[in-house]
């Protein structure tokens, strides 16, 4: 079953919901019994958030959403792999939701890792050298530009995963073309809780 709402539409409500998570008038949307009992046999979210895993960036509370609001990814610095990207795919092609989210935040431990990595030369050890690897490329990028702070870093990820996404999926370009949704990035202030545009692919503001 795929989401009625077009790109448009679901970014004004994600817009609206985090507007009223800053200002501490949050509705907590359908999180009730009866919410609970229609989504039994089917599921159709309006938007995919693919995001980092941080605890301090829940997804569904920072838009003011419910169940069946939201198919979310979450890894360390929304570093994406394979996985990712099927669920991805899953998300557009088989659910038909028609906006992906990648959401980054401040002070985010994963690319404050890389930037330290970068700076000293010495490589984390086990998988997380895997998680540094995959967002040296946007640490560097960033250093290129003059931009040497963390909180730069974290946009500049934000934007190349929103990019690199879309370059390595088809199925996902094929329905941006489309109009059947869109891709954005989006930045999160843990202070503030807002979450602020950073890059767009796609039609998704009027």
């Amino acid at each position: 079953m795929s989401s009625n709402l077009t790109p448009q539409q679901a970014w004004q409500k994600l817009v609206e919901g985090n507007a009223r998570f800053v200002s501490g008038t949050s509705s907590h949307p359908n999180q009730d019994a009866s919410r609970r009992s229609s989504l039994v046999n089917a599921q159709n979210p309006f938007t995919l958030i693919f995001g980092c895993s941080d605890s301090r960036l829940a997804a569904e509370i920072i838009f003011d959403l419910g169940l069946g609001d939201a198919f979310v990814i979450r890894t360390a610095g929304q570093v994406m792999d394979d996985a990712v990207l099927g669920t991805l795919e899953y998300g557009v092609d088989v659910l038909g939701i028609p906006l992906i989210v990648v959401l980054g935040h401040d002070n985010c431990g994963a690319v404050t890792a890389t930037k330290e990595a970068v700076d000293s030369g010495d490589m984390p050890g086990g998988y997380i050298r895997n998680l540094v690897e995959r967002i040296t490329p946007s640490v560097l990028n960033s250093l290129r530009h003059g931009d040497h702070e963390v909180n730069d870093m974290v946009v500049e990820h934000t934007r190349q995963t929103a990019e690199r996404l879309v370059e390595r999926s088809p199925s996902i370009k094929a329905a941006i073309d489309a109009g059947r949704t869109a891709v954005v990035g989006m930045a999160y202030r843990l202070e503030e809780g807002r979450a602020d545009l950073v890059s767009g692919v796609g039609h998704f503001q009027d």
